[in-house]
């Protein structure tokens, strides 16, 4: 009895530690992958196995950025109709158990940055430590300051993951994730905004934004996401596509697929039925699946 008692402990505990370190929100660090997908180095283990031990590292950072902000956002966290479930704003985890938690992710985050991987890595590792520690305690407050910063952590993931497996990254792909995850991030602000509204508040807790700015929201973050489209879309006819693609003319039709999908991520939020994270909404939506093979379907057509 004793021992089954210890092994449901365990349990608990390991199912606490997880949720506080936010591990589904490591599908963004994938994001590491794509400057070598791009390059058609998919079949190269070596930048694979690069990318994997980045994927780790950033994904122990984040982690642990995770628990900082939750001590930071502790009070906020406590009145949220969500958040407060998070296990320290639940008292399900104490103060020290959440700096435990902080110490052995950046060590093991370090380890791997600073004896496995290249100089140009970790120090890209660095400056996103340094960033979301400063969005953690003030960027996050200051109204279109937050959605430029975590527009460019995306974007810094993509840099991280060319740099770890020595790949360079396109400036094209650069201007096109800036965009595009500016336009997320506005849709987690205006998702934000729509449950302040439904709670009858004035003020995003924790946030600078007020109810009135739904609309404004609303229009900027849509049209920048179809500004990333055009993006693209100039991308296709430069000589890079060119030299990449056998049938280069075939990648036209990722561009419907984009628009479709950035419309839906718009809809659905606007109807009430987004996550507060949309990358994460995203990784668990059937039509965003359907969306992503079709993408990788025509990209792979498009090279035989």
């Amino acid at each position: 009895m004793n021992i089954l008692i210890n092994m449901a402990t365990d349990i608990s505990i390991f199912v606490v530690v997880a949720k506080q370190m936010r591990i589904y929100q490591w599908v963004k660090n994938l994001l590491l992958f794509v400057p070598v997908a791009l390059a058609h180095r998919i079949t190269d283990a070596q930048a694979l196995i690069s990318c994997a031990l980045g994927f780790v590292a950033f994904s122990c950072a984040a982690s642990a950025v995770y628990v900082v902000n939750d001590i930071v956002d502790l009070e906020h966290d406590r009145t949220h109709p969500r958040k407060k479930s998070r296990p320290l704003a639940a008292g399900q985890l104490s103060f020290r158990g959440a700096m435990l938690i902080t110490a052995v992710l950046l060590a093991v985050s370090a380890y791997i940055s600073i004896g496995l991987m290249p100089v140009s890595f970790l120090m890209w590792l660095g400056f996103y430590a340094v960033v979301t520690t400063a969005y953690s305690f003030f960027l996050k407050r200051i109204v279109l300051v937050d959605v430029i910063t975590l527009a460019g952590l995306y974007s810094l993931r993509m840099a991280a993951g060319g740099a770890a497996a020595d790949v360079q990254v396109s400036t094209w792909l650069l201007g096109f994730s800036l965009f595009l995850f500016m336009s997320l991030a506005f849709l987690k602000r205006y998702t934000e905004l729509l449950d302040t509204i439904e709670r009858d508040g004035r003020t995003v807790s924790g946030r600078g934004y007020h109810a009135g700015d739904a609309e404004f929201v609303l229009v900027a973050g849509a049209s920048l996401g179809f500004v990333a489209v055009l993006v693209f879309t100039l991308y296709v006819n430069g000589p890079q596509v060119q030299s990449l693609y056998t049938r280069p003319y075939m990648m036209w039709l990722i561009a419907p697929c984009l628009v479709y999908w950035l419309s839906h991520l718009w809809l659905t939020a606007h109807r009430g039925g987004m996550h507060d994270d949309p990358i994460v909404f995203a990784a668990r939506d059937v039509p965003s699946w359907a969306v992503g093979v079709a993408i990788a379907s025509i990209a792979v057509a498009a090279s035989l």
